[in-house]
């Protein structure tokens, strides 16, 4: 391949991959520079050991000191970016939730409002099915199950909120559950989409029956001041596992041009940079579902209030995060 093909074959990579860079070391973009969408930040790593195998093919086939230049030029800043020590990784980690994550999430909004329907129909249907018919809820429940839910939720408000150890103790607890969920959800994408497809299902109709019941027993004032603050997120968490596990399905049920490992691979790829948000998410929700949601001291009004900004948060940072540095 002579020259003019090699550098019209690679260029944009070039670009992007510069782009992230400029992104990184918060260098101002020139006016009469080409305009190049920066590349993720989590594909720095494999794109630099790329540009390497560039660098080295360019060398052994002895192109001009100008493209060699270049190439070596970018080889060094990319290193730095990512052996410069905790704080380049930190940073990596905040310019990956505040751009490339939402940018990925509004990549993918047909999955997206699939998903969403997937979850949020069952549970609304649900529960208003089990609020007209609370007899319902044994279909998905034991009546052992049901008993404790209940009485969890029947309960008056304590005079002392528990101790901090064990707040602390369920904020474990909820990280394990919260992101075993997210993880079995994508996992679920495996089996052509139906295991994802399944779970979002699921944890909907399991959702509307337990608030459905509960309304209909009288219990709202201690369950949904319970659920409000960190409810936005959780439950988005889950929408978004079932977008990284149907990602995984539908690769393996239409693979295009490619073949169905590959096909597979690189939807797998995608779906751990979506599942990394996630994770995010869900560790967010179980740190409020620990220290706040448990307070039985703020004012019910306060709780709502923020649930609802919240509600308003997930919003904007999914549809306008990161549209900047796009």
């Amino acid at each position: 391949m002579k020259q003019r093909q090699f550098e019209t074959h690679h260029g944009a990579d070039w670009q992007a991959f510069a782009a992230q860079l400029d992104r990184l070391e918060r260098r101002p973009v020139p006016k009469n520079a080409p305009k190049s969408a920066p590349l993720p930040v989590l594909e720095l790593p494999a794109a630099y050991r790329q540009l390497c195998q560039h660098l080295a093919i360019a060398r052994s086939r002895r192109y001009g000191s100008a493209l060699l230049t270049r190439l070596n030029q970018l080889a060094l800043r990319a290193y730095q970016q990512l052996y410069r020590g905790p704080q380049g990784r930190w940073q990596a980690v905040l310019d990956f939730l505040t751009r490339d994550f939402p940018q990925r999430v509004r990549a993918d909004a047909g999955l997206f409002w699939l998903c969403t329907a997937l979850f949020y129909l069952p549970l609304l249907g649900m529960g208003l099915a089990v609020y007209q018919a609370p007899e319902l809820i044994y279909s998905l429940l034991e009546p052992e199950a049901v008993a404790d839910l209940e009485a969890m939720y029947a309960l008056e408000r304590p005079t002392v909120d528990r101790a901090a150890s064990s707040d602390l103790a369920m904020f474990g607890y909820y990280i394990y559950n919260n992101i075993g969920l997210g993880f079995r959800t994508f996992a679920g994408g495996m089996l052509l989409g139906i295991g994802a497809a399944f779970m979002l299902l699921f944890n909907g109709l399991f959702i509307g029956a337990v608030s459905g019941y509960l309304t209909a027993r009288g219990l709202t004032e201690t369950f949904y001041t319970f659920i409000a603050g960190h409810g936005a997120f959780e439950l988005t968490g889950v929408v978004l596992a079932g977008v990284a596990g149907l990602k995984l399905g539908w690769a393996v049920v239409a693979p295009g041009r490619l073949r169905r490992g590959e096909a597979l691979r690189r939807a797998a790829t995608g779906g751990v940079r979506l599942i990394i948000g996630v994770v995010a998410l869900l560790t967010l929700a179980a740190f409020i579902e620990a220290f706040w949601s448990s307070n039985h001291a703020i004012p019910s009004e306060v709780k709502y209030a923020v649930g609802a900004t919240g509600w308003l948060l997930v919003i904007l940072y999914l549809s306008r995060a990161g549209r900047h540095a796009a």
